[in-house]
């Protein structure tokens, strides 16, 4: 168990916790049982503490990361070593790459006090072969700043989320408009039709497709168009005469 003061990762949980973002936190914090069984409950009230001044909810649950992070939709696993163990290395690199294979974000923070254990924990980083980056693995001088890492690494995978998405409906939005302006064009071209009856044609039947395959009776039935419109739609995906001369600017 990590040797700390509990006085002092209060005074750390108020000085830090609430300035940790700028643009705000937010998401879900997922805690192993058997990780919180294993550290202090000073360092567990920290990071309680941490999590709810940055709006994240805290559930303990039966997991094999230490801890995983849901931010903006986008899942973090993370292996939190707060203790160093020179000995028992071999098990704690086969759970990492065993995690590896089961989480696309994987992170392995490590905490290293002394230079002992900074210099086992890199020797044993190439003696083990771990690829690097993959995962990626986050050396800190203490817990405080370890599980601060941790908050920001989740956060801001959140954000790059969260941005995507909405890059994404941007896009959409975009080829939305030009399908748009497509469809006027070529609705508008039939002589007589103007935006206002294009878009009475595409509420009430559909795309350009339908449109073509729809009947008088059914344009009159379903737009607010006259006979004669309707008529001379039906007559423009029908008869060359009308199609072939058509113009569409």
């Amino acid at each position: 168990m990590a040797n700390f003061q509990p006085s002092y990762l209060h005074q750390t949980a108020q000085n830090s916790s609430s300035s940790v973002f700028n643009s705000g936190g937010g998401g879900v914090c997922m805690m192993s049982n058997t990780w919180k069984d294993n550290q202090h409950p000073s360092f567990i009230n920290f990071i309680a503490s941490f999590l709810s001044a940055n709006s994240f909810r805290l559930n303990f649950v039966p997991i094999n990361p230490d801890f995983i992070f849901n931010c903006g939709g986008l899942s973090v696993a993370f292996i939190f070593v707060t203790n160093w163990d020179c000995n028992d290395l071999s098990l704690f690199f086969s759970r990492v790459q065993k995690l590896k294979v089961q989480f696309a974000h994987l992170y392995v923070v490590v905490t290293l006090p002394t230079r002992g254990q900074n210099d086992s924990f890199f020797l044993s980083y190439f003696k083990y072969g771990i690829e690097l980056g993959k995962p990626a693995f986050v050396p800190v001088q203490d817990l405080e700043m370890g599980f601060e890492k941790i908050v920001k690494i989740a956060h801001a995978h959140g954000v790059c989320k969260r941005q995507d998405a909405i890059s994404k409906l941007r896009a959409e939005r975009e080829r939305s408009v030009q399908g748009m302006d497509a469809f006027l064009r070529v609705v508008t071209s039939i002589p007589g039709i103007d935006s206002h009856d294009a878009n009475s044609l595409i509420q009430g039947i559909g795309s350009i497709e339908a449109i073509a395959k729809a009947s008088k009776e059914c344009i009159v039935e379903n737009t607010d168009l006259s006979a004669d419109k309707a008529e001379m739609i039906s007559k423009f995906f029908r008869d060359p005469k009308y199609y072939l001369s058509s113009k569409i600017i």
